[in-house]
Order: structure tokens, then C-alpha cells, then sequence
């Protein structure tokens, strides 16, 4: 053999050594408007996880984990940190409104869950300021006037279109707008210079006063605020592209990413625009945790069995019925940041196929099926026609998917219980067959199968 062809041998060799090597983090993300589950099945997987990580989003996100009948409820920290041997990690996508943070943190320490010292902080991240302002480090931080410039925005858009965009008003968007513009506060800022920090925060509390003159901010007294977290968050903060460069090329470790909200609130991809400000997508992994594409792994896609969405935007496959108040009945259809009411609507393929599309999830968790077993039959959407000619797609503009007739297949119920079942053959025949459409539909393997709220309740097939 010649020299050329052993080094390009040994070259292909070492290439596919180090693939094999590398270290992958599984991936748990929302397949339609957020509210299907992802909390419980971040539960489950991070019992046998090392590491629970955050990338985007802020305290808008709501999950809710069952353990041994206590509730714990997660806006901005990691669901998976209720598992006392795993670190949490709050990367730079994710914006930090630092009251609500240790608010939800202490509230969770009451019901005996410790955190303090096994939570990390991206430098990185952002700060919610006005949340009514909050806090970046290099993350962004959320300050408390941007939770009152979120509501601003909202009354003005409610006076002047007559609809607003039904945001959670917790100032996600403010502050990921003063990221793109490149004059938001990381929470590296908050512990470096404080003078600077301050200069930094008035000018752009200035700012908001000028754009918005109703505007009441505080800012002498959110500085004082801002000023007491130092020290509390000072052992928290991590360089976090090194942090999880360590992570993902240290001793081998189990690394689960959380996603918030979901793919249809994405806002590059979601029902624009009436979605969240941040990537809910599996790109937002990457760019949120600061680690490269070929480190992500399983990628699981949640499915409510039936369909929900908070506030307001298109919502082709939505029961303003009987069927409707159901689902939102049996379900406890209440969000868990907000308090309102969701809409309800039968299971939409064509949206969940597009989610895939997107997100290449490798398997699914189906939840919420017990809510469907009063149902003598069951209507899944699988093509969306416009004009009386179906569409291959899902389409981009809100106009045209107001529009949208949905096309449906009807199943038969089982008019059984399931909330018992353990494993797949005690659930009803055609509550199987309910599955196995999901996947044939798809064409992606369904993994989990949820039938009530505790961890007990996931039926795992593989």
C-alpha cells in the first residue's frame, strides 16, 4: 500500500473512532402549541440522567411534574432538577427574570426540593429587566420593565389592530427585541462592573420611557434589586460554551436538553405571528447551549392526543363544541403560566407531520390518551384543504391558514378506562389502534404512552 493511501486509511479510521465517541444529548421538545406533556417525560428520562439542561425560552414556560402526589410546578428552571443527583444548566438562549427565578425556586424548596447548589448559569444568558425588569449574564436578563412593556405592547395592539398577540406578558419579548438589537443586558454584565451595569440599565430604561410615556419604572429601586442577587448568583455562573464543551468531552455523562413551549410557537416556524420570541426547534439547542449539531442525539417529539392551544392565532383543527369543552374539562385544559382556559381540538397530523419535518424526532411521546376514553369515536386531521384543493404543506400565512378546511379520519373509541394500564396489550384494542395510526401516519415510532399524571402512568413500548 502506498504512503497516500495507508495515511488516507488511517485518516478514515481516526474519522470513524471519533464518531463513535462522540457524546450526544437526548432531546425533548413540543410537537404542536406547547402543554403536552414535556415536563413528565423530562421527569422520566432524567431519573437516570447526570445533567438537565435549559436553551431557550424565559419564565413563560410552564411545566408541571407529579412526584409521590406532590406538584411541582417550573417556569424558568430545568422540570429535571427535581432529581437530587442531577446539575441543571440554564444556557445563554434563555432569559432570566431573576425575582421569578429564585421565587420558583424557594416555592419548590418549601415542598422539600433543594437546588441552589446544583444549579449552573450560562455568563452568557440574558436578563428580563423590566419584567416588570430582569437580568442577563451572558445570558439575557429579564427586568421587571419589560414584563410592563410587554403589557404596554399589548394594550396597544388590542387599541389599534383590535387583537393583541395573547403573549404571556412576562416580558419574553422586549427582551429577546433588546438582544437582536444588540443593547440587552447579560447576566455577565450584572457581575462585572455595576456602575457600567447601571449606565447600561437606565439608558435603556430611557429608552422604553420615550418609546412608551405610560411607562412607570422604578429604575433606582430595580437596580437596589438587581444589586442584592450578586452574591446569590455569583456561584451559579458558568463560561457555559466551555461548561458544556467540558460536559460533552469529559467522563462520559447522561446530558437530557428540556425544551419550552413548542414547535408551532417557534418564531421562525410557528404560526407567525402569534408564537414566542425564541427558537423552539432543535436548532435552538444548538444556538442556546452553545454546542454543535453532531452532539445532538435522540430528538423526542411530545404529542398531546388530542390538540390545545393557549390564546389566540389559527387553529385549523379546534372544537368550539360539545367535543371541545370536553377535552378542555377532562383535560384540565388550564395553562400553567397564565391561568387561561385552553381551546381544544381533535389531533392534527398535518401539524405534527410539519413538526417532524423540522425537528427529525426519532420517537414520540403520546400523551393525555386516558382523555380520549369517554369518546365513542375519534376524528385525527390528516390533510388541510384551501379552496376545495388539498394542500401538501403547512402553510405559512395566518390568513390562509384561518382559512384551512381539515380533512379527518374517524376511529372508533373504547369507551374503556386506560388511566390502569401499564403496559401496551392492557390498553383497549382500539385504543392500540389509535397508536399504531399515530405511527403509520408519520412514520416515527411512538416511545411513550402517557394515560395519567404520575410517572407511573407513561407506558414505555421500547
Amino acid at each position: 500500500m502506498s504512503d497516500k493511501k495507508l495515511r488516507s486509511t488511517l485518516t478514515r479510521y481516526r474519522l470513524s473512532r471519533h464518531k463513535l465517541m462522540i457524546e450526544t444529548v437526548t432531546v425533548v421538545l413540543g410537537a404542536q402549541w406547547g402543554d403536552e406533556g414535556k415536563g413528565k417525560v423530562v421527569d422520566l428520562l432524567a431519573q437516570d440522567a447526570d445533567m438537565v439542561c435549559r436553551c431557550q425560552g424565559g419564565n413563560n414556560a410552564g411545566h408541571t411534574v407529579v412526584v409521590d402526589s406532590v406538584e411541582y410546578d417550573f417556569h424558568l428552571l430545568p422540570s429535571g432538577i427535581i432529581n437530587p443527583k442531577v446539575t441543571a444548566f440554564i444556557g445563554n438562549g434563555v432569559v432570566i427574570h431573576l425575582p421569578g427565578l429564585f421565587e420558583e425556586a424557594e416555592k419548590n424548596m418549601r415542598k422539600g426540593k433543594g437546588w441552589e447548589s446544583r444549579l449552573i448559569i450560562s455568563d452568557r444568558a440574558h436578563i428580563d429587566e423590566l419584567s416588570h425588569c430582569n437580568v442577563y449574564t451572558l445570558l439575557p436578563l429579564v427586568f421587571d420593565f419589560h414584563q410592563a412593556v410587554d403589557g404596554v405592547q399589548e394594550q396597544e395592539r388590542q387599541q389599534q389592530a383590535g387583537k393583541n398577540l395573547g403573549t404571556t406578558k412576562k416580558g419574553i419579548g422586549p427582551v429577546y427585541s433588546a438582544k437582536a438589537a444588540r443593547s440587552g443586558l447579560r447576566i455577565c454584565d450584572l457581575l462585572a462592573d455595576f456602575q457600567e451595569f447601571s449606565e447600561r440599565f437606565k439608558h435603556l430604561a430611557s429608552q422604553y420611557k420615550s418609546m412608551y410615556p405610560s411607562l412607570e419604572i422604578d429604575v433606582d429601586g430595580e437596580l437596589e434589586k438587581l444589586k442584592t442577587y450578586i452574591d446569590r448568583i455569583k456561584p451559579m455562573v458558568r463560561d457555559g460554551v466551555f461548561f458544556m464543551y467540558e460536559a460533552l468531552h469529559g467522563p462520559p455523562k447522561k446530558i437530557l436538553v428540556e425544551g419550552a413551549n413548542a414547535a408551532l410557537l417557534d418564531i421562525d416556524f410557528g404560526t407567525y405571528p402569534f408564537v414566542t420570541s425564541s427558537n423552539c426547534t432543535v436548532g435552538g439547542v444548538c444556538t442556546g447551549l452553545g454546542m454543535p449539531p453532531q452532539n445532538v442525539g435522540e430528538v423526542y417529539g411530545v404529542v398531546k392526543a388530542y390538540t390545545t392551544r393557549v390564546g389566540i392565532g389559527a387553529f385549523p383543527a379546534e372544537q368550539n363544541n360539545e367535543i371541545g369543552e370536553l377535552l378542555q374539562s377532562r383535560g384540565k385544559e388550564v395553562g400553567v403560566t397564565t391561568g387561561r382556559k385552553r381551546r381544544c381540538g381533535w389531533l392534527d397530523l398535518v401539524l405534527i407531520k410539519y413538526a417532524h419535518m423540522i425537528n427529525g424526532f426519532t420517537a414520540i411521546a403520546l400523551t393525555k390518551l386516558d382523555i380520549l376514553d369517554v369518546l365513542p369515536e375519534i376524528k385525527v386531521g390528516v390533510a388541510y384543504k384551501v379552496d376545495g384543493e388539498i394542500i401538501p404543506h403547512f402553510p405559512a400565512n395566518q390568513e390562509v391558514l384561518q382559512k384551512v378546511e381539515v380533512q379527518y379520519e374517524t376511529l372508533p373509541g373504547w369507551k374503556t378506562d386506560t388511566s390502569a394500564a401499564r403496559t401496551f396489550d392492557e390498553l383497549p384494542e382500539n385504543a392500540q389502534k389509535y397508536v399504531c395510526y399515530i405511527e403509520d401516519h408519520l412514520g416515527v415510532p411512538v416511545k411513550w404512552i402517557g394515560v395519567g399524571k404520575s410517572r407511573e402512568s407513561m407506558i414505555q413500548l421500547f
